[in-house]
């Protein structure tokens, strides 16, 4: 399986923790989000697109995201649902995991 693919795997999981099925977008969206938290940077307008945006306002809607261009913030709880998520999608696809 091929890493940042939108599983029956990750949609079930997307919707126990996030009451959806996400879809690809936001699954590729994820990883650019975490990099930009951890890097203590805000994300760049010009490297979103119209879809990415409507993923971002539906996070916010949620309370999970904060302003995504000015003063990049997620709740703990939408961080520890990224990081299942992109392991499940990214790590374990890849056969990453050594346990």
């Amino acid at each position: 399986m091929s890493r940042g693919t939108l599983t029956d795997g990750v949609k079930a999981l997307s919707k126990e923790l996030m009451g959806y099925e996400i879809d690809v977008t936001e699954l590729r969206l994820m990883p650019y989000v975490q990099y930009c938290l951890m890097n203590n940077d805000n994300i760049d307008p010009q490297h979103v697109n119209r879809d990415d945006r409507d993923a971002f306002a539906k996070w916010r809607e949620k309370g999970w995201i904060a302003d995504m261009s000015t003063d990049l913030s997620v709740s703990s709880e939408f961080y520890d649902i990224m990081c299942k998520i992109l392991k499940l999608g990214y790590v374990v696809a890849c056969d990453r995991i050594s346990d």
